[in-house]
């Protein structure tokens, strides 16, 4: 099979790529640098020159695809726009062909316990812009198209992601690791190697299908930012922040990291066999 991926040279597309390559696809990943090539083609797969908003390159290659990953994200003010019109230009060229979009669990907002994919939508203002995009891209699915809708938990692994940029990075820096509020909300991860395998496994699912990309484990934030502080050398030094001090220092996404959230992968696993086997994210974040 023939997979057109975008985000290739990146934390999750990295991870995609080798799992496409392992299972004997052939992969064409979007690049717009010269290291970006050289990522992807290290990689195993070939390079396309273009951007997000380069609609006529990204309808191409969704064409002479056998299937469609979009993994990347416009960064800017235009984010929705842009993720908007580029969704519409690959599925455009997939036509009755798979096209696999990225969307996030964070649209869920805090949950009332354990929660599936069909619960209610109640976004933070980060990620709010989602919502009519996604609608938008299921809705081709009445028309004969494939859209599948991939939404990951927070990930973590390869000493990369959101936990590495906003809690390991600054705690090097600043001697102990933030946590937001108490630490006693929930966060739902997946580990970056399970989450790829989804992504392969979604070039399957029915049309219209959306699976929360999470492995079933929900520590509260004070367990991950203990687990980080050990992965630093720092055990036990925590810096606590007010929701208000927490956006000061690392911008919106911090509304998104004070939310309550239990999610379960269950109709991945039961839909398509998903069997995510890294399971055990703390002793991994404390680098044990």
């Amino acid at each position: 099979m023939k997979v057109f991926v975008t985000g290739g040279s990146g934390y999750i597309g990295r991870a995609t790529i080798e799992a496409l390559v392992r299972r004997g696809n052939e992969v064409a990943a979007l690049v717009r640098s010269d290291a970006s090539e050289r990522v992807v083609t290290g990689l195993g797969a070939s390079a396309v020159r273009g951007g997000l908003t380069d609609v006529s390159v990204l309808r191409e290659a969704a064409r002479a695809a056998d299937g469609v990953l979009h993994l990347g994200q416009h960064a800017g003010p235009d984010s929705a726009e842009v993720d908007r019109v580029a969704a519409e230009a690959m599925q455009d060229g997939a036509g009755p062909r798979p096209y696999v979009h990225t969307g996030g669990v964070w649209v869920y907002g805090d949950t009332a316990g354990i929660v599936d994919e069909d619960a209610p939508l109640k976004p933070p203002r980060l990620t709010a812009w989602r919502l009519d995009n996604e609608k938008r891209v299921l809705a081709r699915a009445a028309t004969g198209e494939r859209p599948v809708v991939v939404m990951p938990g927070l990930v973590y692994g390869r000493s990369g992601g959101l936990i590495e940029m906003f809690y390991a990075a600054p705690g090097r820096e600043k001697g102990a690791v933030p946590c937001v509020g108490d630490g006693s909300n929930h966060w739902s991860l997946v580990h970056v190697e399970d989450l790829a395998e989804l992504y392969v496994l979604a070039l399957a699912a029915p049309a219209g299908s959306v699976y929360a990309g999470v492995s079933d484990q929900t520590p509260t934030t004070l367990q991950v930012s203990e687990a980080v502080s050990r992965a630093i050398g720092r055990p036990g030094a925590i810096r606590h922040l007010t929701i208000d001090e927490a956006t000061e220092e690392m911008g919106p996404v911090a509304e998104a990291f004070a939310l309550d959230q239990r999610l379960t992968g269950a109709r991945a696993r039961r839909e398509l066999g998903w069997k995510p086997v890294r399971l055990d994210a703390l002793t991994e974040l404390s680098g044990s």
